[in-house]
């Protein structure tokens, strides 16, 4: 029988899938703890295959991580990387009944995006001045509002001189991005010192292998504590090129393009949070 299927061998079926989607590794990895997770549960309760599994079990496994404390929106996350594997064991035929599809989120209160002022943005870049391969990460940030997961993939091919190639991944499309004054004169810099060897990932560790996700988010909290940037985070850099935009009167359907926003209803969100502030006249490369 189909749903005969060992729990783990599930579990690596839904791996190769996401990978065949050219997933970001970060979102194949969360989702790959996840579904361990839930894996390792389900085993402990005696479940051996996929077929074993029902609503109750998943709810079990729900209510635990509950009871361990996980904040809601941890929870959240859990429970849409579980219907995503059911969808997938369904879709292919492994199993007949989805025991996911009925599962709610927990609410939970989302926080509006944290858009650094005009003080935090000179402070950030004065603090990472000194460190040349930083910096040039923040002005990417900074300057063309790229994702974090774009930036980490970017390969020293995708510098033009003056734009910046953005690869298809994670179902966003590919893009091609311009580059202003700021991010070529950082970006420049940043490959004088970086040498010839090792990866051919645009930013890369001392030993040249690619500079991961972790490895972004780590370097840049670093300075947003040197900065004195309280409660904000690496997306962060993002949302504040968005909104920076938009005060200087960007056209929103360029804006939304620029991003890579798959809906302009998404930019649009972000008009109520610069709603009755004063246009920024000035290009972001002089703040």
């Amino acid at each position: 029988m189909a749903t005969a299927l060992d729990l783990k061998a599930a579990h690596g079926q839904f791996t190769e899938y996401l990978g065949s989607l050219r997933r970001a590794r970060a979102t194949i990895v969360a989702y790959g703890k996840d579904i361990d997770q839930l894996v390792s549960f389900l085993t402990n309760m005696g479940k051996k295959t996929i077929g074993d599994v029902s609503r109750e079990e998943l709810d079990a496994f729900i209510k635990k991580l509950n009871s361990d404390n996980y904040k809601a929106k941890s929870v959240s996350r859990k429970i849409n990387s579980i219907k995503t594997f059911f969808r997938y064991l369904k879709a292919s035929g492994i199993i007949t009944l989805d025991p996911a599809v009925e599962i709610e989120h927990p609410k939970y209160e989302v926080k509006p995006p944290r858009i650094l002022s005009k003080l935090e943005y000179r402070a950030l870049r004065d603090a990472c001045r000194g460190d040349v391969r930083t910096y040039a990460i923040v002005e990417l940030f900074l300057q063309t509002g790229v994702r974090i997961g774009e930036l980490a993939n970017l390969t020293t091919e995708d510098v033009r001189e003056t734009e910046l190639h953005i690869a298809a991944q994670e179902g966003h499309a590919e893009r091609m991005v311009p580059l202003n004054k700021a991010a070529k004169e950082a970006l420049g810099k940043y490959l004088e010192i970086r040498g010839k060897e090792g990866s051919s990932a645009l930013f890369i560790t001392k030993t040249g292998k690619p500079l991961l996700i972790r490895n972004i988010r780590t370097a840049i909290d670093r300075y947003f504590r040197v900065a004195g940037i309280e409660d904000a985070k690496v997306n962060d850099l993002r949302h504040t090129f968005i909104a920076h935009h938009l005060m200087a009167g960007t056209p929103i359907t360029t804006l939304s393009k620029l991003v890579g926003h798959k809906r302009l209803s998404t930019t649009e969100k972000y008009l109520e949070l610069v709603k009755g502030k004063a246009a920024e006249n000035v290009k972001l490369e002089e703040l």
